[in-house]
């Protein structure tokens, strides 16, 4: 099968191409080395020369006519990720971007046989939660006043008590950053053209996902390459919050693994997956397991600080991808040694990037601390 994935020389990106070409597909890239992912704009040395690959925008028509020609299959992972303002820009590259590959594959009537998309577990939001009196809510976000107080846990919209996070089933989603919102407009696109025009499908939404190739240079990669590069330079890490937050953790094998499980699946067809990890972990908890890995006595730091817009408590069910056959089943710790093993192995890790990128969050009060 001819593949296409756009986005290829990014961090799922690149493993999607190692796997695919390991089971004997044709593959092409595209991708515009864009910063921070790729600061430098060159072409990664572990992208294969068995690959073709192209230098393009999701956003141009010329350069995707280009990368669909001959395609079957088209692994759209390209996207805008970070936390910053811009707000038009995720809006451009990830819905924009969407809207025109579906619009050239029908106009063109292309033979493409099948669409597997990014998406993410941004999505749901502040999620799903259940007060003992009052039952099951889907909150909104939290308010800056809230959050300025560091009073952390969601409460009871009826009478204000702490209620208990649940894991996401894909039934509901509540996106209320910038991101998400994008995210969850790239469905949209994506599963309403595909079924209108005949064209299978899949949205996968991944949990944070983790392994060799994050880029250190993205602050959106988040905790593994943050609180990595700072213990390898014996710095503490930083926390947000009080480092009670639930997250779940997906390993890229993991997550690739479903991406060629749904491409081959026609039971996966228009329909949208959750792809996460194999246990909620606190970020606490999460600093902890990452001390013992890189053998750094460092005790992290809680300065009171918060991204605002961040969910409290985010774990992602992921029944029914395990019905088609799918398990995640690499544990944290394993997670974290093959990340930390290959940034040993790197020439240069930038520890001073994450000051710089953390004082521009402050500036654009993407950060802040409590009163």
């Amino acid at each position: 099968m001819n593949v296409l994935v756009t986005g290829g020389a990014g961090f799922i990106g690149s493993h999607t191409v190692d796997l695919l070409l390991e089971r004997g597909h044709r593959v092409r890239i595209l991708d515009n080395l864009a910063s921070p992912v790729h600061p430098h704009g060159r072409k990664p040395a572990y992208v294969p020369d068995d690959a073709e690959f192209i230098i393009g925008d999701i956003r141009s028509r010329n350069d995707i006519v280009s990368a669909l020609r001959g395609i079957d299959c088209v692994f759209h992972l390209a996207a805008y990720q970070d936390y910053l303002t811009d707000f038009s820009t995720f809006a451009f590259v990830n819905d924009g971007g969407t809207a025109l590959l579906y619009e050239i594959i029908v106009n063109q009537h292309l033979p493409v046989q099948k669409v597997v998309l990014a998406s993410s577990q941004a999505v749901y939001g502040e999620g799903k939660y259940v007060c003992e009196e009052h039952g099951v809510q889907y909150p909104p976000p939290r308010s800056l006043d809230q959050l300025e107080r560091g009073d952390w846990e969601v409460k009871c919209s009826v009478c204000g008590e702490v209620m208990t996070p649940q894991p996401l089933d894909e039934s509901r989603t509540n996106p209320h950053n910038q991101y998400a919102v994008s995210k969850y407009c790239q469905e949209l696109y994506a599963l309403t053209l595909g079924r209108k025009h005949g064209i299978p499908t899949v949205a996968m939404r991944y949990s944070i996902t983790q392994g060799p190739r994050q880029s250190f240079y993205n602050a959106y990669s988040g905790i593994l390459r943050s609180f990595t590069v700072r213990l390898l330079a014996d710095l503490p890490p930083v926390i947000y919050e009080d480092g009670h937050q639930l997250r779940d953790y997906a390993w890229v094998g993991d997550v690739v693994r479903a991406n060629l499980l749904v491409m081959e699946n026609e039971a996966a067809d228009y329909r949208a997956f959750n792809v996460g990890g194999d246990r909620p972990v606190t970020v606490l908890e999460y600093a902890e397991v990452l001390r013992g890995v890189t053998g750094r006595d460092i005790q992290p730091e809680v300065p009171g600080q918060f991204r605002f817009g961040d969910s409290r408590h985010t774990v992602s069910d992921s029944t029914s991808l395990r019905n088609l056959g799918w398990e995640s089943d690499t544990t944290l710790e394993q997670i974290v040694r093959a990340y930390v093993e290959w940034a040993q192995a790197q020439p240069e890790i930038p520890h001073q990037h994450y000051a710089a990128a953390s004082q521009i969050m402050k500036q654009t009060e993407v950060v802040r601390t409590v009163r």
